[in-house]
């Protein structure tokens, strides 16, 4: 209990950050591009900076950064209907490995290349192939990145997302995409959920497709968030050889623990999301059932959106933003080399399928 207590003045003032970054994302629909995460982010950081003691709070806010992290992640699960993706996401297969692939690749290289820090770039590299924060909160855990490299690595994904909601509508319309490569497009080339909606959104308004190319490409992009599972056992075995190593080259070789490294939570995200597939299955004839469980789900999503801006709130409080400003130029240029590839991928891939 006491344990419970302690942690209670640093969770609450996560909240104090978070609730109103989400209060304010729903009240002003033009800031959804931009995103509550990144809104508690940048204030977390703000905040740090006239804050200095937080020793009550640290236990807290290092609670909050780390465990409900992956239990947004875990809860992310209950947005992924397996049949559904399979159904629609199969299609754009090809086009997501290949600019999922693409963007590790140049992550790898430009890391060794531009000598930035290898966590930074890896979660760089997945976040922008895969589905930006998202993947940043599931792969941070398995690969040990601290407060700042979480915060560097989603500021650099921020960036890219709002250029290209903003940019992808018109490109997509000069180039004359059809609704449906639109949506692929969007799908696989814009790494947020946020900004994959608000792309699509706008192409809907402009060409008055009545919603099919913001489901479409929602769909798509649900397809690329199963990625975050191999990614991330990938990265676990990994750093369990390393660790390994370590571990039998050190006089005590008892520092090796298969349990500390696996990430257990991305069993519970893919249980979620067998749970939800099966359910929706099994009540598939039962119009009212469905929709109860449509409710359940829905609002399981939700509470993992407010999961990763309250860790969000969090890992700003642990940033120092002075260094991250004093560090930024080279994850920026990283990011955007992964943004371009991955535009020009999805692009190239469409047109080599004959859909574009």
């Amino acid at each position: 209990m006491e344990k419970v207590k302690e942690k209670i003045p640093g969770i609450l003032m996560c909240l104090a950050i978070s609730v109103p970054a989400w209060v304010i994302v729903k009240l002003f629909k033009g800031l959804e591009v931009i995103g509550a995460p990144v809104i508690a982010i940048i204030a977390g950081m703000v905040i740090a900076i006239f804050v200095k003691d937080r020793t009550k709070t640290a236990k807290g806010i290092a609670f909050v950064s780390k465990k409900i992290l992956q239990y947004a992640v875990i809860l992310l699960g209950f947005g992924l209907n397996l049949s559904t993706v399979g159904k629609v996401g199969a299609a754009s297969l090809p086009v997501i490995i290949s600019t999922i692939s693409v963007s590790l690749i140049i992550a790898f290289v430009l890391q060794k290349l531009m000598k930035i820090p290898s966590k930074t770039a890896t979660l760089i590299g997945v976040g922008s192939s895969i589905c930006g924060g998202s993947a940043v909160a599931a792969a941070a855990p398995v690969i040990d990145a601290d407060d700042d490299e979480i915060a560097q690595s989603i500021s650099v994904i921020f960036l890219f997302n709002v250029l290209a909601a903003i940019i992808f509508p018109t490109l997509g319309g000069a180039i004359g995409l059809s609704n449906d490569g639109f949506g692929l497009f969007a799908g696989t080339a814009i790494n947020d959920t946020s900004s994959v909606t608000a792309a699509a959104s706008t192409w809907d308004t402009l060409y008055g497709t009545n919603g099919s190319v913001l489901e479409y490409a929602t769909i798509v992009k649900l397809t690329r968030t199963l990625a975050i599972i191999p990614i991330t056992l990938v990265l676990a075995l990994i750093r369990m050889k390393k660790e390994k190593a370590k571990a039998e080259g050190a006089e005590v070789k008892s520092g090796f623990s298969f349990k500390k490294i696996f990430p257990v939570f991305i069993i519970w995200f893919i249980a979620a999301s067998v749970i939800t597939t099966v359910i929706t299955s099994v009540f598939a004839g039962n119009a009212d059932a469905l929709a109860a469980a449509g409710k359940v789900f829905g609002g399981l999503k939700t509470l993992s959106k407010f999961f990763i801006v309250t860790a969000m709130a969090a890992i700003g409080l642990n940033t120092d933003i002075v260094k991250l400003i004093k560090t930024g130029g080279k994850p920026i240029v990283l990011g955007g080399c992964c943004w371009v590839a991955i535009t020009a991928v999805s692009l190239l891939m469409q047109y080599a399928m004959g859909t574009l």
